[in-house]
């Protein structure tokens, strides 16, 4: 019979890290933990504060639930949580890794074989000119060709004279830029500022307004001459039937997935092929998880032969994160398997 527990973790920022809706220095996250003869299957609750659909304040009350109803089994855990994306997330990866020999290898493939690698995107956090600078001079130096850079949060005029000088040194077909504004723009001059950017030749900007705006941003994406790409859009969407009017409606160009907020495995796969059958390009990133998180997403990245830089790069981010075989290097996520696991907690 499954045993299961869980224990609260929270992860610090190695540096304050900048979004438009203020700066993080800590993480909170949550492991569940189950236990069957001996076997031991761990998934991580990536809860995220201020984002996540299902950030509530008695969340620790219903993994607690889990915990003890356990024994019901995961698909009928999976439809009771279908509003806890996050938790639907921890159950599929602690059950999956129950499932397999290895409790870290929930997907075994040539990647977890160490045989081949995923192409990420470099993330630059918000913050002065001077700091966006530094590091995206660190991420062409780490030898990435696709740049995220998030925006909204210093002067636009500066942001763009940044995009600028990248541009100045690195063509389009050197380094791919794609921006990402959190919901930053107001729907009445959110077009006018794609139309500055696009002159920098950029891949695409994520969520422009703020999620929820439907009729607004189906304007947007079908006047915009940058493509668009829904992130926080999609959270809280959780019918079959409510997802696909989501994205007739809209006719984004491209759709973000975060397994954490959208519903895990299952929700995103839902995403992916209600995109594919609407001719709209997708890919995933993490949402700030552990490496733990980080693990189970990129393995399952994997399995989806997305051919797109992922957003997969947050592993370095923490000072306290686990040690794994999840390595950067040249812009890809490699499985170094002479590198341990050391998860304690």
């Amino acid at each position: 019979m499954i045993k299961a527990t869980y224990k609260k973790y929270i992860l610090n920022f190695k540096n304050p890290s900048g979004t438009s809706r203020g700066v993080l220095r800590t993480k909170e996250t949550w492991f569940l933990i189950l236990e069957d003869q001996g076997k031991i299957g761990i998934g991580e609750t990536g809860l995220f504060r201020g984002l996540s659909i299902d950030d509530v304040p008695n969340y620790e009350e219903k993994i607690n639930w889990v915990c003890k109803n356990i024994h019901i089994g995961l698909e009928k855990l999976l439809v009771k949580f279908i509003e806890f994306p996050s938790i639907q997330f921890g159950l599929e990866q602690a059950f999956l890794a129950l499932e397999n020999k290895n409790k870290f290898e929930l997907f075994p493939s040539e990647f977890t074989k160490g045989n081949t690698s995923i192409p990420i995107n470099g993330l630059v956090w918000m913050g002065d000119q001077q700091f966006m600078k530094t590091q995206i001079q660190e991420k062409l130096k780490s030898g990435f060709s696709c740049i995220k850079m998030k925006i909204g949060a210093i002067d636009f005029d500066a942001e763009v004279a940044l995009l600028k000088a990248i541009r100045s040194e690195f063509s389009s077909d050197e380094i791919e830029l794609r921006v990402d504004a959190n919901g930053a723009f107001k729907p009445g001059n959110a077009l006018e500022k794609l139309e500055i950017l696009s002159e920098m030749e950029l891949h695409s900007i994520e969520q422009p307004i703020q999620q929820g705006q439907l009729e607004e941003m189906a304007l947007l994406c079908e006047k915009t001459p940058l493509a668009i790409a829904l992130d926080e859009e999609l959270i809280g969407v959780f019918s079959t039937k409510e997802k696909r009017k989501l994205i007739e409606t809209i006719k984004p160009q491209f759709i973000i997935l975060k397994p954490s907020l959208v519903g895990g495995f299952s929700g995103s796969k839902e995403w992916t092929e209600i995109a594919e059958s609407t001719n709209i390009q997708w890919w995933i990133t993490s949402a700030l998880e552990s490496n733990i998180g980080l693990n189970a997403i990129a393995q399952f990245t994997h399995t989806l032969k997305n051919e797109l830089p992922q957003g997969l790069g947050t592993g370095s981010l923490f000072s306290n994160n686990f040690e794994s075989p999840l390595e950067v290097k040249n812009g890809r996520l490699h499985y170094n398997n002479s590198r341990n696991w050391n998860f304690n907690i």
